[in-house]
């Protein structure tokens, strides 16, 4: 065996190692996450004389299933389309200028059939379409996916910047746990300070010898303006809000008294613990319990939405499969 070749195991090895590495420290983690929800509502269901189960089962029966459908089943559509139409614009602006929205729909519903997997495949389903029917190379077509990660990211720090100032005593009384009234608006401040520097960054107006730019992998954030940041926020918002108003309404029907308010500060930072790579959300799942530490059985509501929502949305992948399979391997 040459030197080359020996390097070269010893690379995979070490990438193995540091994947299996990863991987344990998620999965430990998160059952430490599930750990602490599950005191939580121990906790309190020995302060009304009940076991866990029972009074799991209390709080989930005594909510209204129907009207929770009614409204959950609607939102997962509207989110499907909003979401579709902000993807078919990025695409157009950095990669395919004359691609139409019919064509996204079924790779982007197909995607979500794979996000049940992980979220990082559905988003190379994308890349592979690109890719096969349009000749965009694939770092090229998943620097579109960073772009819309990153608005994504901006989005939420926004609402919940606007949350979180009108709401503010509301912070203050939840940081029991966490002294959020400070760690938010130092998150905040940090964000919105880094933007305009990313922006120039990459448009090539500072730090210029730095060429990190200018791989393939960051094509769309080259590309991107701030009229083009400002667009997709705007076309993405309307889910944001949804999800505020949906979420407020559910857990109204799960008998939990949360105001607008309080959903429009907190969920948009939940939502950012939910992008931690742990699995089963778990991050956020702990983030309910602290943020809403009257309710830990929301803990249990977040796993319920989570799990509906993207179940359901993988159920609308099925229904574009045959075409997007026809689109990718046609």
């Amino acid at each position: 065996m040459t030197e080359s070749e020996r390097a070269s195991v010893t690379e995979k090895k070490e990438k193995k190692t540091g994947k299996l590495v990863f991987s344990v420290c998620t999965w430990l983690l998160t059952a430490g996450c599930f750990y602490l929800v599950w005191g939580k509502i121990n906790t309190a269901a020995v302060l009304e004389d009940q076991e866990v189960i029972e009074y799991l089962l209390t709080f989930f029966g005594q909510a209204n299933w129907v009207l929770w459908l009614g409204i959950m089943v609607p939102y997962s559509v509207f989110f499907f389309i909003v979401d579709t139409h902000a993807t078919w614009r990025v695409i157009r602006w950095f990669n395919v200028s004359d691609i139409e929205l019919k064509a996204i729909l079924p790779i982007r519903a197909s995607a979500y059939i794979l996000s049940l997997v992980n979220e990082q495949v559905g988003k190379g389903a994308m890349s592979l379409y690109l890719l096969r029917r349009h000749d965009v190379p694939g770092w090229e077509a998943l620097s579109s996916m960073i772009f819309l990660g990153i608005v994504e990211i901006y989005q939420l720090l926004i609402f919940s910047s606007v949350g979180v100032l009108l709401g503010f005593a509301l912070v203050q009384e939840a940081s029991s746990v966490l002294p959020l009234d400070l760690i938010l608006p130092a998150v905040f401040v940090s964000a919105f300070l880094y933007l305009p520097i990313h922006v120039a960054y990459f448009r090539g107006r500072v730090l210029k010898k730095f060429t990190l730019r200018d791989r393939p992998l960051f094509h769309a954030l080259r590309q991107g303006t701030p009229r083009h940041y400002l667009l997709v926020l705007l076309f993405k918002a309307p889910n944001l809000v949804g999800a505020v108003i949906v979420y407020t309404v559910a857990l109204g029907l799960f008998q939990v008294d949360v105001s607008f308010g309080q959903m429009l500060a907190f969920l948009p930072v939940i939502f950012l613990a939910a992008a931690l790579p742990l699995p089963f959300h778990a991050g956020a799942l702990l983030l309910w319990t602290v943020l809403f530490p009257s309710y830990p059985e929301v803990g249990a509501f977040s796993l319920v939405m989570h799990t509906f929502f993207v179940i359901f949305n993988a159920i609308i992948g099925t229904l574009f499969l045959p075409r997007a399979n026809r689109e990718l391997f046609d």
